[in-house]
């Protein structure tokens, strides 16, 4: 088999641990069912969460002669695995969705060390690419995951899967079955039409019921596999939970780095129910959020964007507040998450938005339009708050070359994903300053393309009807092109954002060069601290500010 461009070259376990604390790799991802959505779009999110540099994927689908075999290859190196069979009929995936309007992103919860079976063929990212190539529809992507696992043995830790298709929207947790042993022991459940969950590094599945097939799937020994390796008690007269037998690590900094994100989804779409934070703190005894809420109102995709930029603000842990945000109220935290002061533990706030973001999409699918006009994948290189989100359609046939160029040992003005990243960057360390710049881009760009989105679609829609190629050329062209635009209104704001604030003025509106100084909050808290006494001038000292 032929394989067009990587994209979304994960380093190694990109995205990998539980409790998110020690590497710099985690993941957050939203399920958003149809009836909780404005316009009755399916959608999901994913914010892949390591340092390394994506490249946009398009994987052709096509017809294969019987016998035909595929390699199973690493994202990140290319490295062969093995090879499996083939699929008869393979599907075409742009992104993280195939022309099926079918979609699969994840987060890695870690779970039981013990169950990870470094020789099985399949680690979870290759996975998902075989299962995306092969699925009509998010069910037959649940069963997919589970018999090629099976056939061929699964390598990776614990995980999380967001399986989504243009009618109904699954959570997937899975966890290997030790060396030696090919499989999996999963659940999944249907997020409810007019529901949402959320699910960012740790397991969220606990009790659930064994005789509802219509919203709840799971393998067959999923607890009889746990009660054999002594993870579950059948004598116990507790109902079996999959969190607790598979993924034990409830502690409290494993809650303040994942459960924190689901709990600012919640309480942002769901604000009438005031969800506490006390399960996200780590206090004892409190308790976890519910695994689907409803949102006070259906939500829209600019708002599922949204979402997905969040840094805690306007609740207590507001990144953009107090002195770890220094004196432009910088919501960006140097890693690790976790650090010691005079032998005391502490931890940084570990949000949604975060600057170690190699991508992120808001993948949209929908029931009322043609699949090739249906699907679009929201897609931004870098971490989306200081980023722009462009669509790609699902049936597209080419990539804008920006989004496929660069690399990450080398600045390039050519790389979408190096661009986004100098804006990010520029704008970090003089955040309230910058960032209203970048937020008004943000707001025009996807303002402008949200407006379009419905009359490009009519127009593909009314093509779809008679000629499937043309619909093709229209949206790849739409696609591509509109990239690009994105592509160049961010390159020319890093050129603004340096030649407005340069050297630590600020220039106004008829480019002369201002000094804004630091707001008094943070003065007063310099004077306060050890500088005090140092920076003190004697009363009545005059003279020039040189």
């Amino acid at each position: 088999m032929i394989w067009d461009r990587w994209v979304f070259r994960l380093v190694a376990a990109a995205c990998a641990t539980a409790s998110a604390v020690a590497p710099a790799r985690a993941c957050t991802s939203i399920l958003v069912s149809r009836g909780a959505s404005r316009d009755g779009s399916v959608m999901v999110t994913y914010s892949a969460d390591a340092p390394f540099m994506p490249k946009l994927l398009r994987v052709a689908g096509g017809k294969w002669p019987a016998g035909s075999t595929v390699e199973v290859k690493a994202w990140e190196d290319d490295e062969v695995r093995g090879t499996i069979p083939q699929a008869e009929r393979t599907y075409t995936v742009v992104g993280l969705m195939n022309e099926n309007q079918v979609s699969l992103v994840e987060t890695t919860t870690g779970g039981r060390s013990e169950l990870v079976d470094p020789k099985g063929k399949l680690d979870y990212d290759a996975l998902m690419m075989l299962v995306l190539q092969r699925a009509k529809t998010a069910r037959e992507a649940i069963g997919l995951v589970d018999s090629l696992c099976r056939e061929h043995g699964y390598s990776s830790s614990g995980e999380s899967f967001s399986i989504a298709d243009k009618n109904e929207v699954w959570l997937m947790e899975l966890i290997g079955k030790g060396p030696g042993t090919k499989g999996i022991v999963w659940v999944a459940a249907r997020v409810p039409d007019g529901c949402i969950t959320a699910h960012a590094n740790m397991s969220r599945i606990t009790t659930f019921p064994m005789n509802d097939p219509e919203n709840w799937l799971h393998s067959p020994d999923v607890i009889q596999f746990a009660a054999d390796r002594g993870y579950y008690r059948t004598d116990s007269g507790k109902p079996f939970s999959f969190r607790d037998a598979y993924h034990p690590d409830q502690s409290a900094s494993a809650r303040r780095a994942c459960a924190g994100r689901v709990w600012s989804v919640y309480r942002r779409s769901t604000p009438s129910a005031n969800f506490s934070d006390a399960w996200f703190r780590g206090e004892e005894g409190s308790e976890d959020y519910p695994l689907f809420i409803k949102p006070d109102r259906p939500l829209e995709l600019a708002d599922v964007m949204g979402l997905m930029r969040d840094h805690y603000e306007g609740t207590p842990y507001d990144m953009t507040k107090g002195v770890d945000a220094g004196p432009f109220g910088s919501p960006l935290r140097a890693r690790d998450l976790k650090f010691k002061v005079d032998g005391k533990d502490y931890m940084w706030e570990r949000p949604i938005s975060t600057q170690q973001a190699g991508f992120v999409v808001v993948n949209q699918m929908r029931a009322n339009l043609p699949d090739a006009v249906g699907g679009v994948s929201w897609f931004t290189p870098d971490e989306a708050s200081t980023s722009c989100f462009t669509p790609l359609y699902c049936s597209i046939d080419a990539l804008p070359a920006s989004y496929v160029s660069g690399d990450y040992g080398k600045f390039s003005w050519d790389s979408a994903w190096w661009v986004t990243n100098l804006v990010s960057n520029l704008t970090y360390d003089r955040w309230s300053r910058v960032f209203p710049d970048v937020k008004k881009a943000q707001a025009e760009r996807e303002g402008a393309l949200l407006k379009m989105q419905p009359v490009v679609e009519e127009t593909a829609t009314k093509l779809a009807a008679d000629d499937p190629t043309l619909t093709r050329a229209f949206l790849t062209n739409y696609s591509v092109s509109t990239a690009y635009a994105v592509f160049r209104r961010w390159r020319e704001l890093a050129e603004a954002i340096l030649t407005k604030h340069v050297d630590a003025y600020q220039k106004d509106d008829r480019g002369e060069a201002q000094a804004p100084g630091y707001s008094p909050e943070w003065l007063r808290k310099v004077v306060a601290g050890e500088s005090g006494a140092r920076l003190k001038l004697p009363a009545n000292v005059g003279g020039a500010d040189h």
